[in-house]
């Protein structure tokens, strides 16, 4: 996997990688034991799936609220200081969700989670920094590619870990989440120029202020739908995956984190290596439609399989899915200026973390609905099949917005 000619040459882009992926690496750790946890906490599993949603929900709320604060914040001070700062403050978290007597102190936990983990919207908007508009996807590609990276080795490492003890990942996340804060410090360079910086403005800064950017722009509006049904249904394997895979297949935490390892290396794969050569040859809403249909049917696999080698195997076309991401993200970044970037990815979290507090509720009541004995919902994968039909529409959304770009250039041209 080659990097792409930067601004700020190669070595900017791997330090903000390598603080990416650690980060993740901590985050990924938690997963396979989080749901379990809370598990004993509620002594049930089908209210568990409800709480562990309620988790994920409180998470993406605290993003909703603080990822345009932290972008613009970081529109104003630069990139470094804002990411290091959440990093350090992600280390303290898993110190507090290690030591949690209760699942109010998780809960607290998750919050915090939510506030520290918003300085993603700073990764992307640093990728803008240093890139060309023509390069994004690729660079984005990148993060991808280490966020999947991260994810390979966090869930394993986590289901391991979870082997001994629920509480080991958390102080190991908190070790890691200390290395990234370290790194950055010594090694991270700042990406945004003084000249480039804008003004802090609580205008901007307030999520729904942040949100008029994106209605700036018809096109940007579009993506911008899209984007929210993208992630509305990602977080049904947020929501429930992991308890689904323990109620319908039996698989324990490692089973569970070896799984999402694998998940990360095809994502790792597609991003890192599938999503240059493809927008080069058709172009970043081709490429965007095509990977969310094929999530699509892979996310609709999963929720038919009837055993693990199956749900596995459906693994293969959802990991589709990571072409839409970058080139998502893209689109949306060549429609503002360069000062505006960090405000654009504060934006684009709070969309999704509009769709990260409804999801979750929405899937994990799904979920309740559709498991044991008293179930209501006739299929145990029907959280999935939802999602499908989630990710159908928002492929369908950005084919809209595609065709109708494409006819405004056309008359552009003619013009």
């Amino acid at each position: 996997m080659s990097l792409p000619d930067f601004r700020a040459g190669k070595a900017a882009i791997a330090f903000i990688l390598v603080t990416a992926m650690l980060d993740i690496v901590a985050m990924g750790i938690v997963i396979p034991v989080l749901p379990t946890l809370i598990e004993e906490f509620s002594g049930s599993n089908a209210r568990a799936g409800i709480i562990n949603g309620v988790f994920v929900a409180l998470w993406a709320l605290m993003q909703f609220v603080a990822s345009p604060i932290i972008g613009s914040l970081s529109d104003q001070y630069g990139r470094r200081p804002v990411i290091l700062l959440s990093t350090a403050g992600l280390a303290a978290d898993y110190v507090l969700m290690a030591l949690a007597p209760s699942l109010w102190w998780l809960a607290l936990g998750r919050m915090i989670a939510g506030v520290t983990s918003a300085s993603f919207t700073t990764v992307y908007a640093y990728m803008a920094d240093i890139t060309e508009p023509e390069q994004r996807a690729r660079g984005y590609g990148l993060i991808g590619a280490a966020f999947s990276a991260g994810f390979v080795a966090g869930p394993l490492l986590g289901g391991v870990l979870g082997e001994v003890s629920p509480r080991a990942p958390f102080w190991v996340a908190a070790a890691l989440s200390g290395v990234a804060f370290l790194y950055g410090t010594f090694i991270l360079p700042e990406s945004l120029a003084p000249e480039k910086r804008m003004a802090f403005s609580w205008q901007r800064a307030n999520p729904l202020g942040a949100l008029r950017l994106l209605r700036s722009h018809p096109e940007l509006t579009g993506l911008a739908g899209s984007n929210f049904l993208m992630y509305f249904a990602h977080h049904v394997f947020s929501a429930v995956f992991v308890l689904y895979a323990g109620y319908r297949y039996g698989w324990s935490a490692w089973q569970v984190g070896v799984l999402l390892a694998m998940v990360g290396v095809l994502d790792m794969i597609v991003q890192g290596v599938l999503v240059g050569p493809a927008v080069k040859r058709f172009g970043d809403r081709k490429v965007m439609v095509f990977g969310l249909f094929g999530g699509a049917v892979g996310i609709a696999c999963m929720g038919l399989a009837p055993t693990g080698l199956l749900f596995t195997l459906a693994m293969l076309p959802n990991a589709l899915w990571g072409l839409a991401m970058p080139t998502l993200q893209s689109l949306m970044t060549q429609r503002v200026s360069e000062s505006e970037q960090g405000q654009l990815q504060g934006a684009n979290n709070s969309v999704a973390s509009i769709a990260g507090v409804l999801s979750p509720l929405f899937f994990g009541t799904v979920y309740a609905l559709s498991v044991g004995p008293d179930a209501r919902l006739p299929h145990p994968g029907a959280a999935f099949l939802i999602a499908a039909l989630v990710l159908l529409a928002a492929a369908g959304v950005g084919w809209r917005v595609a065709a109708r770009a494409r006819r405004e250039a056309l008359a552009s041209a003619e013009a």
